[in-house]
């Protein structure tokens, strides 16, 4: 392996996540080559994880565009403070000041409010990170739209005129995939699909991210989780999932796991009615004998 490439795994390993070789080779290209990364891949993967990682070993800032649809450009840009270019106005006209005047007056830097792309562009301090999470949730419009942002880093305010990015953002994209993201989008970025975990990438996240679950919990609890996402669900639990519930466990006294438990707290893992049921007794018993065999 690459030098450069174990000593991104190293780095993101010291921030709290666990990377394989394919992880780190695009953080490390994305960051060198100053592309978007596209990360896909189900819900509870750890692809928001990896922008902030990025941001922690830089370190910068993470500026967040959480997508949703009817995301229109002004929440993502920027808006006029209209209560402080009111009140201005109001002290322009005690002042009895020229009309010609006001536009000039109200419409100055100090009166914008800079949303999360703007944000990311006029940062002086040196490169954001840019996180630009579930753009699969927006509209086809407004990906349109942020092609034209990424491929420039420069952002035009009729008002005030063209402002271009210091420094170039470090980009990162998320989608879980509800939606096809179009070609153009996908031209511009590096791509990564971050798949569920196998075992042992889970049990050593695992007892990085919760200390206090002993080891025979631990492997319990994760050969219960990687059985668990073979069934067919409709939403299968992520590692964020796992997580959860094995702190709930621990919180419980848990050092093994036992079918009444499990029933009693499948909510931390399951987040669909229907899963749930799906999950009857016959199948968490089965589940638990699986997870509680010996090695």
């Amino acid at each position: 392996m690459n030098e450069d490439i174990r000593a991104m795994q190293a780095a993101m390993e010291r921030c709290g996540y666990i990377a394989e070789p394919a992880i780190a080779t695009a953080v490390y290209l994305a960051k060198e080559m100053q592309k978007p990364l596209l990360v896909e891949g189900d819900a509870g993967v750890g692809k928001t994880e990896i922008a902030k990682v990025l941001a922690r070993m830089l370190p910068t800032e993470l500026v967040r565009l959480q997508c949703y649809e009817g995301l229109d450009t002004n929440t993502a840009l920027y808006e006029w403070n209209y209560q402080r270019q009111l009140l201005r106005l109001k002290i322009a006209e005690r002042e009895a000041r020229d009309p010609g005047e006001l536009e000039d007056l109200i419409f100055g830097r100090e009166y914008l409010l800079e949303r999360p792309l703007l944000r990311a562009i006029t940062r002086r301090e040196g490169p954001a990170v840019l996180l630009i999470d579930e753009i699969d949730r927006a509209d086809e419009g407004f990906e349109a739209f942020l092609l034209e942002v990424l491929s420039d880093f420069q952002i035009t305010i009729p008002e005030l005129g063209t402002i271009r990015a210091e420094h170039v953002p470090l980009v990162v994209l998320t989608s879980n995939r509800s939606r096809e993201i179009g070609d153009a989008l996908r031209r511009r970025c590096l791509y990564l699909y971050v798949e569920h975990p196998g075992f042992e990438k889970e049990l050593r996240i695992l007892h990085s991210k919760v200390p206090g679950v002993n080891e025979q919990l631990a492997r319990a609890i994760t050969r219960f989780v990687q059985r668990l996402r073979a069934r067919e669900l409709r939403k299968l639990p992520g590692v964020a999932e796992t997580l959860d519930w094995a702190q709930a466990l621990v919180r419980l006294h848990r050092d093994a796991l036992d079918a009444e438990t499990v029933r009693a707290t499948l909510g931390c893992l399951l987040k669909d009615e229907h899963d749930i049921k799906a999950t009857g007794e016959d199948a968490v018993a089965e589940l638990v004998a699986y997870a509680s065999a010996r090695d």
